[in-house]
């Protein structure tokens, strides 16, 4: 039997972005820039860049600006093509060129709840979720390393990534049950944000996941749970109990743009990425780092 090709990627955006307030009262999260880039623009270029060829954004109140933003500005596209501006057009114009659909999530229900709103628009194909708060650098796109591990598989698969024990109870953790060739792991169990000092190991849950439709089954019944909500590490708990869920320890680097220090550091590291930036952000640096140290000794 053939492997059904991995063709469509939720991202949830439903959340309120509280951790960003006030400038997320009536900005998505999502569409805070990176340098000059909305950060969802970002998980999406990795989408299509993993053979991706149709997404469902996952909304909430708030948000219709992630819509305008993925849409054609007729006014605006004239305007660049009469004043001769092409990069800026062919900058616009990448935004549009990409098969997006959408869906608002009624109620701040959990991830669990925002990602069973894809059932119909999945239906019996294998899927990816792509998570806003994480950004990933890698030469092959993780979405991508995820995809081609479940060709081997024809199992769900998660991205995690080793992060210290100090933080471990910042996120979703795996138990370990048999570890396979190439940084592929079968698990034993799935802890959310497990208590100091009660982590199974330091793996981490890194915002990229693949599923098998079958996860729908055990969305449409999960209770409540951490924090009143539809957890979707409870269902994927529930999922492992039937067919074996497996994690990939992905290549890349990972940043985290849902908190303000990583979202501070991501801008920084990928402005010093860009040519036309680097050399004017390094000398900024220095500066602003020769000012902190005349102050701390002045004081």
């Amino acid at each position: 039997m053939t492997v059904k090709k991995v063709k469509k990627a939720v991202i949830p955006a439903a959340g309120l972005g509280t951790r960003f307030l006030p400038a997320t009262k009536a900005m998505p999260k999502e569409m805070l820039p990176i340098v000059d880039k909305p950060t969802i623009q970002y998980i999406i270029e990795e989408a299509v860049a993993s053979g991706i060829e149709d997404i469902l954004i996952v909304t909430g109140k708030g948000k219709r600006a992630i819509e305008d933003h993925f849409d054609s500005v007729p006014e605006l596209e004239q305007t660049l093509i009469e004043k001769g501006k092409s990069e800026f057009l062919a900058l616009v114009e990448e935004t549009t060129n990409i098969n997006i659909h959408f869906i608002r999530q009624s109620k701040p229900m959990g991830l669990g709840h925002a990602v069973l709103q894809a059932k119909a628009f999945v239906g019996d194909e294998p899927f990816v979720v792509m998570l806003g708060d994480d950004i990933v650098q890698a030469e092959v796109p993780c979405t991508r390393q995820l995809i081609e591990e479940y060709y081997k598989t024809e199992r769900s698969i998660i991205g995690v990534q080793p992060v210290s024990r100090e933080v471990t109870h910042r996120y979703g953790i795996v138990d370990l049950k048999e570890s396979i060739a190439g940084g592929l792991h079968k698990v034993e169990s799935f802890v959310e944000k497990p208590a100091p000092g009660t982590e199974p190991s330091n793996l981490a849950i890194m915002g990229r996941y693949l599923f098998t439709p079958q996860i729908f089954k055990f969305l449409e019944t999960q209770k409540a749970g951490t924090g009143g909500e539809i957890q979707l590490t409870d269902a994927i708990t529930r999922l492992n109990e039937m067919q074996n869920v497996f994690v990939y320890e992905f290549d890349g680097k990972r940043y985290d743009v849902g908190e303000k220090l990583g979202f501070i550091q991501t801008t920084l590291e990928f402005a010093l990425n860009r040519e036309d930036l680097r050399e004017d952000v390094l000398k900024m640096m220095t500066q602003l780092i020769e000012e902190q140290t005349t102050v701390k000794i002045t004081i």
